[in-house]
């Protein structure tokens, strides 16, 4: 099956700013710093679907859903990126597909996103956290195994835990599962007693969190700006066709935008 493509980027000059966020930080911390509309965290075909629902000047991916349901795919930023809408990703799923998708003009912010593109085989589920659901605004259950690792070197810079300490938590939250991954359990495993985890606690560094915010801050030059240019062609593919038709998407809208 043959398939339209579309060559270059196309520059918008009005619309809304999308947000994707979910658990890395609260709506109420994050609307005070970007007027913007935010959606629910992105899975498949949300890209395209939100597109058309607000012709948006840029969208900047936070946080993706990734076990309910797909997680959003690589062609449909793609997509979005080829009709014009400017793509910034940070501090979770946002970082990752930044990350992937940097050369192509897909914008990151912040050390997560550095982090992963200087370490391109770095575990996708470092950043992954349990949630509650929407009605619960996407309240965090666990800690991200990134947040961890800067709270355990925040904590050794500190002097509140020794460098020994720091590797032997390190490993021992990496050896858990990310739906199990809370200080205070990674703490509990690693042999720390009840007493003395409770007063490392309060040392909770979030850099996911941190991430975030520094993108919401910044997204109105970067968005001025604009991505880097590039040279490429975006063509849909038929796997990506069969994954949207999988999700009830109707695969004219990738044709019809405008």
């Amino acid at each position: 099956m043959d398939h339209p493509s579309t060559s270059g980027h196309i520059s918008r000059t009005d619309g809304p700013i999308l947000v994707f966020l979910g658990p890395t930080l609260p709506l109420a911390e994050a609307q005070p710093v970007l007027d913007a509309v935010y959606l629910r965290p992105a899975a498949q075909g949300d890209i395209v679907l939100a597109a058309h629902a607000f012709r948006p000047l840029a969208m900047i991916l936070i946080d993706g859903q990734f076990e309910d349901r797909p997680a959003v795919r690589h062609k449909e930023i793609l997509w979005a990126m080829a009709q014009g809408i400017t793509m910034i990703g940070t501090a979770s799923m946002g970082a990752l597909r930044a990350a992937e998708l940097h050369e192509f003009g897909m914008i990151g912010v912040g050390l997560i996103y550095r982090w992963y593109r200087r370490w391109a085989l770095a575990p996708d589920d470092a950043v992954a956290v349990q949630s509650a659901p929407a009605e619960l605004g996407f309240l965090p259950l666990t800690d991200a195994m990134i947040d961890l690792q800067a709270t355990f070197s925040r904590l050794m810079r500190d002097k509140l835990i020794s460098p020994e300490d720091r590797r032997k938590l390190t490993q021992t939250a990496r050896n858990m599962n990310f739906r199990d991954r809370i200080l205070k359990a990674v703490l509990r495993k690693a042999g720390w007693a009840d007493d003395a985890s409770d007063r490392l606690i309060g040392g909770m560094f979030r850099q996911k969190q941190h991430d975030a915010l520094a993108a919401l801050q910044i997204a109105p030059r970067l968005i001025v700006s604009g991505p880097p240019p590039v040279d490429w062609t975006w063509r849909a593919t038929n796997t990506f066709i069969r994954d949207l038709e999988a999700g009830g998407i109707d695969q004219t809208l990738l044709n019809s935008y405008s």
